[in-house]
């Protein structure tokens, strides 16, 4: 996604305050969060001032959402989504690149995605959770997910469930490149939970190793 482009035409502080109110989060917990002021956090969603790229960063991380959700422009919701390949909006990372499969538009609470994994391909140093069940089918080779603090290796063919209120993280463990298809449903109608694994993201570091109560599938 170009920034460039899309910040003519979005609302930055209403973007700022949609996403805070979303998470529940008060505009004094965020200037703690990110280390910034309360008077400049208003003047930001009060469209007064604009923030430099730092600054926006800071907030991200703030919020755990990747910077592009400041910029993101909701599409017209259908009850029918079809999306050719050539079509998915693609977000590349350190090790890896997410596809979206059109949950993006669909008018449901459901969110599908398609995860890229290279080798040492990482979520992140830290677990994430959000509302919503969560669905994981690896296409190919090794997937790494470590739920609850409990880890599940998934190969071609294994799938996993779990609520996505418990903390959770994913890693490519093995020695060839992973794909997985990652299904959010039944999530908060204000909630993007695609948003909390590209948030993750941002700052991938590889998980510790496996313990004995690692489990292979379900």
């Amino acid at each position: 996604m170009s920034l460039e482009h899309e910040a003519i035409s979005v609302d930055i502080g209403l973007r700022l305050r949609e996403l805070r109110e979303a998470r529940r989060i008060s505009m004094r917990e965020l200037a703690r969060r990110s280390s910034l002021s309360a008077n400049a956090l208003s003047m930001i969603e009060r469209n007064l001032t604009s923030p430099s790229v730092s600054t926006l960063n800071k907030l991200a991380y703030a919020l755990e959402v990747p910077v592009t959700a400041f910029f993101r422009i909701e599409p017209d919701k259908k009850r029918v989504v079809f999306m050719k390949a050539d079509q998915r909006s693609r977000v590349p990372f350190s090790r890896g690149l997410w596809e979206g499969l059109g949950g993006e538009a669909f008018i449901g609470k459901i969110e599908a995605f398609l995860l890229t994994l290279e080798v040492g391909g990482t979520s992140g140093p830290h677990g994430m959770l959000h509302s919503g069940h969560e669905f994981v089918y690896c296409l190919r080779g090794n997937l790494e997910y470590e739920v609850d603090e409990k880890y599940y290796h998934l190969q071609a063919g294994d799938s996993l469930i779990f609520a996505s209120q418990l903390i959770h993280r994913w890693r490519n463990a093995g020695k060839t490149v992973t794909n997985a298809i990652i299904v959010i449903s039944g999530f908060v109608e204000s909630e993007h939970p695609s948003e909390f694994h590209l948030a993750s993201v941002q700052n991938p570091d590889p998980l510790p190793e496996p313990h004995e109560v690692s489990e292979r599938g379900m």
